[in-house]
This record gives C-alpha cells, structure tokens and sequence, in this order.
C-alpha cells in the first residue's frame, strides 16, 4: 500500500516570515511600526534568530526597512514608493497577461481568486485574494523569469493596496475591474484585456495618490487612449 508523504512542517522561519507578513499586508503592523526582535519572539513563541532572518528576508521584498540605528521598521508609504512599484507593474504585468492569453492557459485560479475576494469577511482577506488574483493572469505567462519580477514587488503593491484602501475604500470598483479584464481574457480579446489591465492598475495608483504641483518624471505614466 502506498502512503502519501507528509506535508512539509513549515520551520520557525518561514511560519514567524508568513505571520509578520500577514500582519504588515493587513494593517495590524502599520507602515513605521518598530519591529522589535525580543518583542516579536515573544509574541510567536520563538527565539529571536528566527525573528531576525524573516525581517531580513522582508526587507529583501521592500515590506521591512532595516536601519542601523533605528533598527527594522514597516516600511512607510508615499506618493514615491507607490509610483516606483506601480511603474514596474504597468511595464511587466500587462505584457504578462498578453502572453497568458496568447498561450491559452487556464484562468481558472483567477476566477477562483474574484469569489474569494467577494466573499471576503473583511478587507485584509479582501486584499489578499486580490494579490492572488493578479498572480493568476501573470503566473501562466510561459517566462518564469518574468512571473518571478512580478513577484518580487507583489508584497510592496499589496502594501500599497492597504495603506490606500485605509483612506480610501475604493474595492467595488476594483472588483468590477477585475470582473471585467477576466471576461476579456477568457474571450481571448487579448489587446482589450491588457488595455484594461493597465487603466486598472494605472487609475488606481492615480486616485490614491494624486500628482502634485512640481512632480517631475518617474511617476506613472498616462494611460494612453
């Protein structure tokens, strides 16, 4: 008879990465916030060398800022960080959803994604079947290179995400986009679905934070009709 293996046991690591993760993506640790080891490791029930490389680990993805004197903090959100991580977005992730459709894969997960985000109790689960979301039409692109850049800064968009929809609850709308570049992908109309995508991803870091008098380039760009 054969036995299926065992899941893997997550180390502390990974558990005590995962949770400080969840609570920075959620709001309960907010952008600023002092990560204090000996704090941490009290809190989940380990020492504090898991502690310090899962802050370490974060600050390789751009949540946690790591300073010699201050210590480790959340990182803080600004008009300038937004724009840094919505920029890279709006230059790979529409042409990763254009090579999704190209190659026919399944959107499957992102269908699954949008009812998880609909059913959502709160706006942390919300927020979290988004990201997931967004990874479904860029996942099956056929560049695992590119899927992994896109990675690289899903945390730090996520970040964004809740540190806008704190100020500004602007979901619905969200949901409606997302209901809709999913119907244009899976119709295979593949030049409508990536201009969606980028109307959805460039109007949303427009409408949180707003172009100022005297900001210069670097921003995100228009949107182009």
């Amino acid at each position: 008879m054969a036995f299926a293996a065992p899941s893997p046991v997550p180390s502390r690591t990974q558990y005590v990465l995962e949770a400080i993760k969840h609570a920075i993506l959620t709001g309960q640790l907010p952008p600023g916030r002092a990560l204090v080891e000996a704090e941490l490791a009290a809190h989940y029930g380990v020492s504090k060398t898991p502690v310090r490389e899962a802050l370490k680990t974060l600050a390789g993805t751009g949540l946690v800022v790591m300073s010699q004197y201050k210590g480790a903090t959340v990182r803080t959100v600004d008009a300038a960080m937004a724009r840094e991580v919505y920029d890279v977005r709006l230059l790979l992730e529409p042409e990763a959803l254009r090579r999704t459709i190209a190659r026919r894969a399944s959107l499957d997960a992102a269908g699954e994604a949008l009812a998880t985000a609909d059913a959502a109790a709160d706006q942390a689960e919300r927020s979290l079947a988004n990201r997931e979301f967004h990874r479904a039409l860029y996942l099956p692109c056929g560049n695992p290179l590119l899927a992994r850049m896109l990675d690289e800064v899903r945390d730090q968009a996520a970040l964004v995400s809740t540190v806008a929809w704190s100020a500004q609850p602007s979901w619905r709308r969200e949901a409606d986009e997302h209901r809709e570049i999913l119907r244009l992908a899976r119709e295979g109309d593949a030049d409508a679905a990536v201009r969606a995508l980028h109307d959805h991803i460039a109007g949303f870091v427009r409408q949180a934070f707003p172009d100022e008098p005297g900001d210069g380039e670097g921003g995100v760009p228009a949107q182009r009709s």
